[in-house]
């Protein structure tokens, strides 16, 4: 009873861990994607100041 407890404890473990890498690929494609519009709107208005569009 307990290997097969162990198992499936061990499955639902890896089901969980694959879900939440995939959730964050998502997260990552958002954060470039992000990145690269503000990227773009500072390449286009680098007129003044010091053409940063974040604050680090």
């Amino acid at each position: 009873m307990f290997p097969l407890l162990l198992v499936l404890l061990l499955a639902l473990i890896l089901f969980g861990a694959g879900f939440a890498i995939k959730i964050l690929w998502w997260v990552a494609v958002a954060v470039l994607v992000i990145w690269l519009v503000g990227f773009a709107v500072r390449s286009t208005n680098s007129g003044g100041g010091r053409g940063r569009w974040y604050r680090w």
